[in-house]
């Protein structure tokens, strides 16, 4: 089992199938956003992965993908997906936090709603990850919790100044703007943030 710094028990939530956040649909932003921005497909890495859609999704448009999760179980369950639609996936069970010093550089980094929990506990060993595995001209888009919805529950929610302020040591902030999460069967979920970014 991976020893990980968390705000709250993701272990238990994959065991008792308490996990509202996945959606089991490839996320609309992601792809929306690597369209609209024309990024070839190159070398990705996905934190806080969980049961692998997206990185299954990346894959299958022709990334070389890796992807990290602290919760072993939910990486079966992503294998499981990867050998179903015959991709490839570099699985690791990790903490994400102070990770990936001999992975990088990769060329694109994907956050669905990893940053907002990290930040709670380790926001600077969440960082040293993102320094680690990237270089100049590098992209990333986090997608994360935004406090001008007014749904009940959901994820954590950043303020956008918070979100300027803790990534403008390592990002030029390329868009930062509202959009929603997809919850199962395709319905609008909570509000979130898009933020997608260049390392420096």
């Amino acid at each position: 089992m991976v020893q990980a710094k968390t705000d709250r028990d993701w272990q238990q939530k994959y065991e008792t199938g308490n996990i509202p956040w996945d959606s089991e649909l490839p996320s609309a932003e992601l792809f929306k956003v690597l369209e609209e921005y024309s990024i070839p497909p190159g070398r990705a890495i996905e934190l806080g992965c969980g049961t692998g859609t997206n990185a299954v999704a990346l894959a299958k448009l022709g990334w070389k993908v890796t992807a990290v999760d602290c919760v072993e179980e939910a990486l079966v369950e992503a294998k499981s997906k990867a050998d179903a639609d015959q991709v490839n996936v570099d699985w690791i069970a990790a903490d994400v936090q102070n990770f990936g010093v001999a992975l990088g550089p990769f060329d694109f980094v994907f956050d669905r709603g990893c940053y907002h929990c990290c930040r709670r506990v380790d926001l600077s060993g969440y960082l040293k990850t993102l320094e680690n595995m990237t270089r100049t001209g590098a992209y990333m888009l986090c997608l994360c919790g935004n406090p001008n919805g007014n749904e009940q529950g959901g994820p954590p929610r950043v303020p956008e100044a918070d979100l300027r302020e803790e990534f403008s040591s390592l990002f030029e902030i390329i868009h930062l703007r509202e959009f929603h999460f997809e919850d199962a069967g395709g319905v609008q979920g909570p509000l979130g943030w898009s933020i997608w970014m260049k390392r420096k």
